[in-house]
C-alpha cells in the first residue's frame, strides 16, 4: 500500500490530475411514451440548428450549456419519419441513429414511433423472403439490380403459380426504397396473413432507363431526357427483368396475373408503361404521379385499350404539389371514358403517404 501511494504521488506532476470525467452519451432520438420525440445533436460551434422531420416544418432547437442542441417533438402519429439535423443550413444525418432512410440525392435518419394495428408494423406472422438480384443491363448498358419479395409458403418447385406486382420507386430512391422506406414486404406478410390480399410475388426494380437523370442538377425537367428515359426502362423491364422473372421463379404469365404501381416517377413510369401496354397489365396504379407532359392524347396513344384494365387506381395526397396533374390526368381518363378509382387523401409528397396507398391498394389485385 506505501508503495503505491508513492507512486500515486509521484506520477501526479507528469500526468496531471486524474483524467475528467466523460460527458454524457448523446441519445437521439428518444421516443417518449406520450409518442413525443427528443432530438439531440452535439454542435457547440454552430450558431443554429434545426431538425426537418418528414410531413412537418423545422423545428429550431435549443443549444445547452454541454454544447448539445435539443428539440422534442408534439406527439406524432405512429408512422416512420425520415428527417435531417441541420446545424447552420448543413443537413446531416443523426449521428447517434442507425435507422437510414436511404436516397441517391439526400440520405436522412429514420425515427420509429409504433402503433400496433398498423399494416407496417412487424408482427409474429409468417414472413416472406427478399430476394436481391444483379446483372449486367445490354439495354441500359450498365450493371444493376432488382429485389423480388416471395410469400410466405412459396416454393419454386410447386405447381402453384403465382401473380406479380411490379412496384416502382420513385426519383432519386433505389431498388431498395420500397423495402428500406417503404416497408412493402412486411405489409405483404401482415395483408396476407390477415387474408386481406392475395399471395403474390413483387417485383422492385432499378427505375432508371437514362442513369444520368439522377444526378445532381439533372433532375426531371428535360422533357427528351425525361421521355428517353422512361422508354429504356420499359425495353429494360420487358425484355430483360420480366423475362428473368418468369424464367427464374413460379409466376404465371397471363395479362391479369401481372399488376403494375408505382410512386412519384415511378408512378408516371407506371401509367406510361401499363396504360400503353394492357396487353401486359390487366392492373394499373399510381402514387402521386408526376413527371409526364400534359399532352396525355400523345403521351397515351392507346388509352382507349385501358378500358379493359381490371383496375386503374390513381391516388394522390391533398397538400402534394403534383395534386393538379393527377387531377387534370383523371379527367383526361373521364374524357376517353376510362373507368378508373380516384384516391385523394391528407398528405403532402411523402412515404407517410405510399405506405397507406399500398396497403390500400394490394389488396384490391388479382380478385
Amino acid at each position: 500500500m506505501k508503495l503505491s501511494l508513492i507512486l500515486v504521488a509521484a506520477l501526479l506532476p507528469v500526468f496531471g490530475q486524474a483524467p475528467p470525467a466523460r460527458p454524457k452519451p448523446v441519445i437521439s432520438p428518444e421516443v417518449h411514451p406520450d409518442r413525443t420525440v427528443t432530438f439531440r445533436l452535439q454542435a457547440p460551434n454552430a450558431k443554429e440548428a434545426t431538425v426537418n422531420i418528414e410531413g412537418s416544418k423545422p423545428l429550431p432547437m435549443q443549444k445547452g450549456d454541454d454544447g448539445v442542441w435539443t428539440v422534442t417533438t408534439e406527439p406524432l402519429a405512429p408512422d416512420y419519419y425520415g428527417y435531417s439535423l441541420v446545424p447552420d443550413g448543413v443537413s446531416l444525418i443523426d449521428p447517434h441513429n442507425w435507422l437510414l432512410k436511404p436516397n441517391l440525392l439526400a440520405t436522412q435518419s429514420m425515427v420509429h414511433i409504433p402503433g400496433p394495428g398498423l399494416p407496417w408494423e412487424t408482427t409474429d406472422v409468417p414472413r416472406g423472403e427478399l430476394h436481391h438480384h444483379f446483372y449486367k443491363s445490354g439495354v441500359i448498358g450498365d450493371y444493376r439490380d432488382f429485389y423480388v419479395y416471395t410469400p410466405p409458403g412459396y416454393d419454386p418447385l410447386a405447381k402453384t403459380k403465382y401473380p406479380v406486382l411490379y412496384l416502382l420507386h420513385g426519383y432519386s430512391d433505389d431498388a431498395s426504397g420500397w423495402t428500406a422506406v417503404g416497408r412493402a414486404n412486411v405489409i405483404l406478410d401482415n395483408l396476407i396473413a390477415e387474408d386481406k390480399s392475395k399471395p403474390m410475388l413483387v417485383v422492385m426494380t432499378l427505375g432508371y432507363g437514362v442513369p444520368e437523370i439522377v444526378t445532381p442538377g439533372a433532375g426531371l425537367r428535360d422533357p427528351d431526357l425525361r421521355m428517353k428515359n422512361y422508354n429504356l426502362y420499359r425495353e429494360a423491364l420487358f425484355t430483360e427483368v420480366i423475362p428473368a422473372i418468369e424464367k427464374d421463379y413460379t409466376v404465371a404469365t397471363d395479362r391479369n396475373s401481372r399488376a403494375i404501381v408505382g410512386l412519384s416517377m415511378g408512378g408516371a413510369e407506371s401509367l406510361y408503361v401499363g396504360l400503353n401496354n394492357t396487353d401486359r397489365f390487366g392492373w394499373v396504379g399510381s402514387f402521386s404521379a408526376g413527371g409526364l407532359d400534359e399532352n396525355f392524347d400523345a403521351t397515351f396513344p392507346k388509352i382507349q385499350d385501358a378500358r379493359n384494365l381490371r383496375l386503374l387506381w390513381i391516388a394522390c395526397g391533398t397538400e402534394d404539389r403534383l395534386i393538379d396533374w393527377n387531377r387534370k390526368m383523371r379527367g383526361f381518363l373521364d374524357t376517353a371514358k376510362v373507368e378508373h378509382v380516384n384516391i385523394e387523401t391528407p398528405g403532402i409528397h411523402s412515404w407517410l403517404v405510399w405506405r397507406r396507398n399500398l396497403a390500400a391498394f394490394a389488396p384490391l389485385l388479382f380478385r
